[in-house]
């Protein structure tokens, strides 16, 4: 498999008038190849928020950088854009725009096949179940409903890499297991995924390499039995924990 993201020693400084010079990413190397579900896990303010929008082109390093689908996230910003999804817990929609024309917007915005349009976002409208709520405006979905289209709208494109920042916070098991199987799927199209939560079953289900990072530091990267081995723990939980207590640098 080839690589299709390279991070190279990403650091994010930010200044804070009350505190100085904070360090939100420091030093961030992995790489992630296409078919593969690559998982960021961190507590709260680890810095895995931050080195997802800088992969994504949303924040500038303040040294290093990245490579996605052999654009540089500095030197070739919209063509790294133009080759990823990305999606948050947070993404909003526009209100007055219903999913399908949402969805029409999107596609034609990243320069989707005009001839193909059509019929990608039916496709997407079967898919996540959207078919009784498409064409009723966003600002009157459900959190589930949005969250449904917001997903479609981010993969409308058919891009390369996709990257899933907390993507299930806030839905349903329904809904979250609908998401769950479709980032499967994609892996069985040799999409390059990186799949950020919080939610260590999903991480377990998914997952075929797993980065723990902590204040902005990557403390292992392996997949679940390299990461038993490294810490004597079977369950990802015990894993997750053993690896903040300790402070653990990475294996290969």
């Amino acid at each position: 498999m080839s690589s299709m993201i390279s991070a190279d020693t990403l650091v994010k400084r930010y200044h804070d008038p009350a505190r100085g010079d904070l360090l939100a990413v420091d030093h961030v190397s992995f790489e992630c190849r296409e078919g593969e579900i690559f998982g960021l896990l961190g507590p709260n303010g680890a810095g895995k928020t931050t080195t997802l929008r800088m992969l994504a082109t949303l924040l500038k390093p303040t040294s290093g950088t990245a490579v996605l689908n052999g654009y540089d996230v500095i030197r070739e910003s919209e063509k790294v854009r133009a080759s990823i999804g990305y999606l948050s817990g947070d993404t909003g929609l526009y209100g007055r725009l219903t999913p399908l024309e949402t969805l029409r917007y999107f596609a034609r915005l990243n320069h989707f096949p005009e001839s193909r349009l059509e019929e990608r976002v039916n496709s997407l409208v079967r898919e996540f179940e959207i078919e009784r709520f498409a064409d009723v405006r966003c600002e009157k979905l459900s959190t589930g409903m949005k969250q449904k289209v917001s997903i479609a709208r981010a993969v409308v494109h058919d891009p390369a890499i996709l990257i899933f920042d907390e993507p299930t916070s806030g839905l349903d098991i329904l809904v979250a297991d609908t998401l769950l199987t479709y980032i499967e799927r994609c892996r069985d199209l040799d999409k390059c995924i990186v799949f950020s939560t919080h939610v260590m079953s999903e991480a377990e289900r998914l997952c075929d390499r797993i980065a723990v990072i902590n204040e902005g530091r990557i403390l292992a990267v392996g997949s679940l039995e390299e990461l038993r081995r490294l810490t004597g723990e079977r369950y990802l939980e015990k894993i997750f924990r053993t690896l903040l207590e300790s402070g653990s640098r990475e294996i290969a």
